[in-house]
């Protein structure tokens, strides 16, 4: 199993927070499937009080699941320290590389994982949906773990 750096853990903290973070993009997490999800041992959480990020593992790929903020700790480095966590912990198992996937919409997530060192690899049309029915595309980002 892969380890828990988590202040937050139980599901219904890790949903509200989620919830919150991703308001107005559509809807949150809820408990259910954070619970589903942190049953796996191909998981890894890091959590900090304002914050937390959320992976999967499988042989030597991971990828990021979610990443997300209180809006009132951002830009205050909440996110880059819970990605270099999370980060650590995959490359403990043996994961080289780290994938995710950003809304288009996203500029400033897109700088978050472009200054950690992520790199564009692809893009899904139309991956996100949004109240209305509006479509957003995710952008795929990479990056390797292991040198």
């Amino acid at each position: 199993m892969l380890p828990r750096c988590s202040l937050i853990s139980a599901p219904g903290d890790l949903a509200r927070l989620h919830g919150r973070a991703f308001a107005g993009q559509g809807r949150g997490w809820s408990a259910a499937e954070f619970r589903d999800l942190l049953a796996s041992p191909l998981t890894c959480l890091c959590a900090g009080r304002h914050g937390f990020a959320l992976s999967r593992v499988i042989a030597d790929e991971a990828e990021l699941l979610t990443l997300a903020t209180d809006p009132d700790y951002r830009r205050r480095g909440v996110a880059t320290e819970m990605l270099q966590m999370v980060e650590a912990a995959l490359a403990t198992r043996g994961a080289a590389r780290h994938f995710l996937e950003v809304a288009a919409d996203n500029s400033a997530a897109q700088v978050l994982y472009a200054r950690a060192g992520y790199v564009h690899s692809g893009r899904r049309a139309g991956y996100y949906r949004r109240a209305g029915g509006i479509c957003v595309d995710a952008l795929l980002m990479e990056k390797a773990l292991c040198s």
